[in-house]
């Protein structure tokens, strides 16, 4: 099979993947097929309600990225998983609509938006009180548990883990089918890094039903994201403008990296942004070290702050701070934070 995106004049993604037997085979190849009867089936590593992001998150096998600072290698870069069509998929979202205590309305079908109900303390379940930092949005009815903690269950769908938004025709039957079993406002949402969000693609994307891209800038400069992902970053850069044409619920994040991706980086990208609609919804995430970036150190609160001022300046108005235990670490840190960035979401 022809790569998609070669199809499209571009290049093909680093999407090599290992297989049961060892080999290394295209994403797509590796854990994307066709059923009997027709249908898509792709291997699925585990699926449940996730936090902070309050909604079911289909983690999947396979990617077009390989990133050095992959939190999910062990199955995005491996065929990891079980099989499971895209029908299979639209029953089990059938049954966790009857957990849905929140319903969001299309235009808040993102992860920022979760941090505007929940802090997640879990204190309305566990003790009857709110803390100070609750928003105050929700009664402890609509509270649940899961197995990442507290919050309430949106009516969202998220597949997040591997990527492979190059298929675009297995998003559409996924989402046809899911809105078909669960009901037409369950919002589907494609957490991506953007790569294969062309005009040809979004189009099969909106048709089949897609509502929402979080989409991952992980570097503005060609040669860090080069080295940083594999891959170029043209169509990554490109696809805000495009998916925010198309009509859909556009959510962004960057990550700092010390050494990596830090505040000139961040500058540029915010920059990029508010070219677009500086009112999107941005997270600036602090990176903690993993996978191949293991000996790289997290951010410090300085390094924070002085990131999330210079998106800010460059005209953001609905921007957050992610991650904060990594450079939070105690209390006068939480009041330097919230003190020096004002309306900068905290959480």
């Amino acid at each position: 099979m022809k790569c998609p995106l070669k199809e499209q004049g571009l290049e093909q993604g680093a999407c090599l993947t290992k297989t049961l037997n060892g080999q290394q085979r295209p994403a797509c190849q590796a854990t994307l097929r066709k059923n009997k009867e027709g249908n898509f089936e792709r291997l699925i590593r585990s699926m449940h309600l996730s936090r902070p992001e309050d909604y079911f998150s289909v983690y999947q096998s396979g990617c077009n990225h390989t990133c050095l600072k992959c939190h999910s290698a062990e199955f995005s870069k491996v065929a990891n998983g079980e099989w499971l069509s895209t029908t299979d998929l639209a029953l089990i979202v059938k049954d966790y609509r009857q957990e849905v205590t929140v319903w969001e309305p299309r235009e808040r079908a993102t992860m920022w938006h979760a941090g505007t109900l929940c802090k997640h303390c879990g204190f309305c379940r566990l003790i009857g009180l709110q803390s100070p930092q609750c928003p105050q949005e929700l009664d402890p009815t609509q509270i649940t548990s899961s197995v990442q903690g507290y919050g309430p269950a949106r009516n969202i769908i998220a597949f997040t883990g591997g990527d492979l938004a190059c298929r675009p025709d297995y998003y559409a039957e996924a989402a046809h089918a899911i809105k078909e079993a669960a009901g037409q406002n369950m919002w589907i949402l494609l957490e991506t890094n953007g790569y294969a969000l062309t005009n040809h693609n979004l189009d099969i994307l909106k048709d089949g039903g897609i509502d929402a891209f979080w989409l991952d800038i992980k570097a503005y400069d060609p040669k860090t994201y080069k080295n940083l992902c594999g891959t170029s970053n043209q169509t990554v850069l490109e696809s805000v403008q495009l998916s925010y044409d198309a009509g859909f619920v556009l959510e962004l994040l960057t990550l700092y990296i010390p050494g990596w991706v830090e505040t000139d980086q961040h500058t540029a990208i915010a920059r990029h942004i508010a070219e677009t609609d500086p009112s999107i919804p941005t997270t600036l995430l602090a990176f903690f070290p993993t996978y191949q970036l293991s000996q790289v150190r997290p951010p410090t609160l300085q390094e924070m702050m002085q990131s999330a001022q210079a998106m800010q300046q460059q005209g953001l108005t609905n921007l957050r701070v992610g991650n904060i235990g990594v450079f939070v670490k105690t209390q006068q840190d939480y009041d330097t934070l919230c003190s020096e960035l004002g309306n900068v979401h905290i959480g």
